[in-house]
């Protein structure tokens, strides 16, 4: 009995077998990687096709639902493969190469010399058809790029031994957050020496708090003296500005550079936690009045962050406020520097925007719509992208447009 594969299938109450259900998912399987295949084989075509283009790799990307820099990734990867890593490549067109596997080694050999690169390529093509487990195919990937350039080897490990840093971890959910410290072993070692010797001097002060609640204490008295250690007001007393988006009628906010968290969540963070609360006005988003002039103030430029909760690209994954704000109609050609016609895009985007012939309208603050270069639309708002269709390059169609280059947007 064959395994249902549409909804009318399934209302049949048919009851495949497991071996049905085996077969289909087997078949399924090869033909997804024949698909990864296909993409990879079109990746290339589109670099030979736009040799010189500095953003055909937009276009490219937002018909596979990706962004501009993933695009530019996988073309990447797929003129390397073909260039430098003949047998991966041969692999890939005989259908024994994972791809995934492939852009590995592509991206892993990126910085070798080309002799260099195919050692490699020869090294680790065997074992590219998906036999090893991932963590060891990047071991064994590394190895080869290691013994294949040492002293570049070396070179890195100078200077990873540089990058020293403490920084916010994007792993932040639930109302929780991970700080990141990075140095030279030493170093390091001296910090959680510190941060024992201190969560040992708190039990007397914190009886009832388990070690770990004790050390992240004691990490916060070591950077910010003023922290108190009253348990009944949580081991913390935080000085940081935290935006917090909320509606009445739900029960989860967003925290700005965070994620969603409850509304419970947030009752604790301002009786319990924060040294002190300072509510910001609401803004009223339909009421800002336009300006009769190209720079951007701060109140609009505000209200632009309320409105796009991330990068209005297609595809664009990125939610900082550390962006550029873009007229959609440039303000050169009459458009207004108002809500309803800027939008936020990193300065990656904004570029392929200006120069890449893109094309980008509000009809109401917050939905973008946009027309790529080929007559493809896409839709961005609040819940992501869409693509809407539109015209398709046949015989005797349009070449694709370029934008000229002026003046629409700010940083």
């Amino acid at each position: 009995m064959a395994l249902p594969t549409t909804r009318a299938a399934c209302d049949q109450r048919t009851d495949p077998s497991a071996s049905d259900v085996l077969a289909l998912v087997e078949a399924r399987h090869a033909d997804r990687l024949a698909a990864e295949r296909d993409i990879l084989r079109a990746a290339y075509q589109w670099a030979r096709l736009h040799p010189t283009s500095s953003y055909a790799a937009a276009a490219f990307g937002a018909r596979i639902q990706t962004s501009p820099f993933g695009a530019k990734r996988l073309i990447a990867d797929a003129v390397d493969l073909v260039d430098r890593l003949p047998r991966l490549w041969a692999g890939i067109e005989a259908g024994t190469t994972r791809v995934r596997h492939a852009r590995h080694v592509a991206e892993a050999t990126r910085d070798l010399r080309a002799d260099e690169a195919a050692w490699v390529d020869a090294e680790v093509v065997e074992v590219a058809d998906g036999r090893l487990a991932w963590a060891r195919f990047e071991a064994v990937v590394a190895g080869k790029v290691a013994a294949a350039a040492p002293e570049l080897a070396c070179a890195r490990e100078r200077e990873a031994a540089l990058e020293r840093g403490v920084r916010m971890s994007r792993v932040n959910q639930h109302g929780m957050a991970t700080l990141t410290v990075r140095g030279d072993a030493a170093t390091v070692l001296a910090i959680d020496a510190g941060v024992t010797a201190v969560a040992r001097s708190l039990e007397d002060t914190m009886p009832e708090a388990a070690l770990a609640d004790r050390r992240v204490t004691a990490l916060a008295l070591l950077t910010n003296p003023a922290t108190h250690t009253d348990p009944g007001l949580g081991p913390v007393r935080v000085h940081a500005k935290i935006y917090l988006h909320l509606t009445p009628d739900s029960p989860v906010a967003r925290m700005e550079g965070h994620g969603p968290v409850t509304t419970a969540w947030v009752r604790h963070l301002v009786s319990h936690v924060a040294a002190k609360v300072r509510v910001a006005p609401v803004i009223h988003l339909a009421g800002q009045a336009p300006v009769d002039a190209y720079e951007i103030p701060a109140r609009l430029r505000e209200a632009v962050h309320l409105v796009h909760p991330g990068d209005a690209f297609p595809f664009a994954s990125g939610t900082t406020r550390r962006v550029d704000l873009d007229h959609n109609l440039p303000y050169a050609d009459g458009g207004p520097t108002s809500v309803g016609n800027l939008a936020p895009l990193n300065r990656t985007h904004h570029r392929i925007k200006t120069h890449g012939g893109w094309e980008a309208r509000q009809p109401f603050p917050g939905i973008v719509v946009w027309r790529d270069p080929h007559g493809a639309f896409y839709l961005v708002d609040q819940t992501g992208t869409r693509p809407c269709g539109g015209l398709r390059p046949g015989p005797g169609s349009p070449a694709p447009r370029t934008a000229p280059r002026r003046r629409s947007g700010t940083a």
